[in-house]
Formats: C-alpha cells, sequence, structure tokens
C-alpha cells in the first residue's frame, strides 16, 4: 500500500497494537494528525496512536511509523 495516500473516509481496522483494548477496532477514518488517527466505529470516536500500531486497509497493511507524519508532509517523504 501506497504511504502517500489520504486516509480520511477509508475504512481501516487496527491489526496490531501496544494497547490489546485496541486491536481489531475498525471504522472509517474521520480525521488525522502527525501522531494519531482518529476512527468512527459503531457511532464512536476513538483516537489511535500510530507508533506502536499496524493497519489494514483494503489495499494492505500499514506500519504505524511509517505513516506518522502530517499527512501534507506524509506526501513529501515518501515521494523523496
Amino acid at each position: 500500500m501506497d504511504g502517500r495516500i489520504e486516509f480520511i473516509g477509508e475504512n481501516v481496522t487496527v491489526s496490531e497494537h501496544s494497547d490489546p483494548s485496541l486491536r481489531g477496532v475498525s471504522g472509517k477514518i474521520i480525521g488525522e494528525s502527525r501522531e494519531t488517527i482518529t476512527i468512527e466505529s459503531n457511532g464512536v470516536q476513538k483516537m489511535i496512536s500510530k507508533r506502536p500500531a499496524k493497519f489494514m486497509f483494503e489495499s494492505g497493511e500499514l506500519i504505524g511509523n511509517k505513516i506518522a507524519y502530517r499527512p501534507q508532509d506524509r506526501i513529501k517523504k515518501v515521494k523523496a
């Protein structure tokens, strides 16, 4: 999966996380910052830190460390 894409609006599942209670959380990404993504899951918003996580998208899995940038900065870094 390409780390340059916009994640807001994408469906995602937390496949791994250092916080066991967040593993398996799935829903639509409604927000993103440098260190977190916000997922709406069953009408509840959950803010999840990127760095200790892996995220499963429809097109593949991404490691949180690889996407721990602000969206506009991530595009520049991945292209380089």
